[in-house]
């Protein structure tokens, strides 16, 4: 197959890579103090609000919005990554609302919600795993009711979500509720765009990690309010928009990743020629097979990118996600007992890391966050393979009370 770009994907290549230079590259660039590798809850929030609109007036934000633009978002991904451009804090408005909102979105909910996207000016978190529903996701217990019983009356939330990312600096969130009061697993479920700021009825506690990083909340509701006309699809259609809404998760956006992750390969490469690690045979043939497979999943995500192909989606994320923790593990192996020790000393509330020990650390969340391995399995199973579903427990029967003495022994 043909994996090779246009003359103008090369030319508008040449462009974003130019632009990203000017801002990130070197001393006296205006953003190059934010292409660090601490982690990006570690980074100046304001700064990082800064650069996003500095995105927006770049016209960057939004590129695969458009029909036939994808190739451009790949490309801008890959240089993007390149450019070690820090993580943006727009990123699920940009590549997960606002596709789900272009294709589920009323014209006055696009017309609202995409110019500040795309501006950089509003930033979006996504209420969707609970305690006892993450991987199960079908499982929520969120709820939402109308104020007064009216169809136009505003939706009242209450309920807990967790690991949410960006929520302490969110602007609006997006969140699956489950609307019909009885209702089971999929059905009865609605996704509601609602606004953080609303202190009396949200409330965003971060979660304070080993290393003493916050990089995800608890976020709980208490009557959080959503218009009426704030509903993403239907009604009681919230499953369906939030299943569409995940496989946006896993598009052009994953090339850039992967440019990522190449760089992280090289580190680690460049590790062990540095320590000598590269002469065991052992360690050079699992770096070996880690480059191959890194390239295999670039092919992989070519060929599939822009298709409907059934699982496709869950194929991407099964694999990188267990290529990623595989470099983690690698990247310590290389450094021998040096891996294991503190690049400094203790700071008050902070354990310190290396970039390769977070990276360890949090490659443990890659074959688990976005749809664990096992959902992700199953999913090729039932769904592409048609093999037999796996028995699901049944709930136990209700008691008949035929017993006259149900509490004697």
């Amino acid at each position: 197959m043909d994996f090779s770009f246009s003359a103008e994907d090369e030319a508008f290549r040449a462009r974003a890579r130019t632009w990203l230079a000017e801002r990130l590259d070197g001393a006296g660039a205006p953003f190059a103090d934010l292409c660090t590798d601490v982690g990006p809850t570690e980074l100046d929030p304001d700064r990082r609000r800064s650069w996003e609109q500095e995105l927006g007036a770049g016209g960057w934000i939004g590129l695969g919005w458009s029909e036939g633009a994808l190739t451009r978002q790949v490309v801008w991904a890959e240089e993007y990554a390149r450019a070690r451009g820090p993580a943006p804090l727009g990123i699920v408005g940009e590549h997960l609302l606002a596709p789900t909102l272009l294709r589920f979105g009323s014209r006055a909910q696009r017309e609202r919600f995409l110019p500040p996207i795309a501006a950089g000016t509003e930033i979006w978190c996504q209420g969707y795993s609970e305690p006892g529903a993450g991987s199960d996701l079908a499982a929520v217990r969120t709820g939402a009711r109308r104020e007064t019983g009216a169809a136009d009356a505003d939706w009242l939330v209450t309920g807990q979500k967790t690991w949410t990312s960006l929520s302490q600096w969110a602007d609006w969130c997006f969140v699956l509720a489950r609307t019909e009061p009885g209702s089971h697993r999929h059905h009865g479920l609605s996704l509601l765009l609602l606004p953080m700021d609303q202190p009396d009825r949200i409330e965003v506690r971060p979660i304070r990690q080993l290393d003493g990083a916050s990089e995800f909340s608890e976020v709980f509701f208490d009557g959080a309010r959503a218009a009426a006309a704030d509903v993403l699809g239907a009604p009681g259609d919230g499953w369906r928009v939030a299943m569409a809404l995940l496989s946006f998760e896993r598009g052009a956006g994953m090339l850039g990743r992967q440019i990522g992750y190449a760089r992280e390969f090289e580190a680690v490469l460049a590790t062990a020629v540095r320590t000598g690690a590269v002469g065991d045979p052992v360690l050079r043939e699992r770096l070996t097979r880690q480059w191959a497979d890194l390239h295999a999943l670039r092919c992989n995500a070519l060929r599939t990118l822009g298709t409907a192909e059934p699982g496709s989606a869950a194929v991407a994320k099964l694999l990188w996600g267990g290529w990623h923790q595989r470099l983690g593990e690698l990247a310590l192996a290389v450094l021998g007992p040096a891996g294991a020790t503190a690049p400094g000393p203790h700071l008050p509330g902070r354990y310190p890391l290396t970039a390769d020990q977070h990276r360890l650390l949090f490659s443990r969340a890659d074959t688990v966050y976005g749809g664990s391995d096992q959902v992700q399995r199953n999913l090729i199973a039932e769904r592409v393979l048609r093999l037999p579903r796996e028995p699901r427990p049944q709930p136990a029967a209700a008691p008949t009370n035929q017993d006259p003495r149900p509490d004697q022994p």
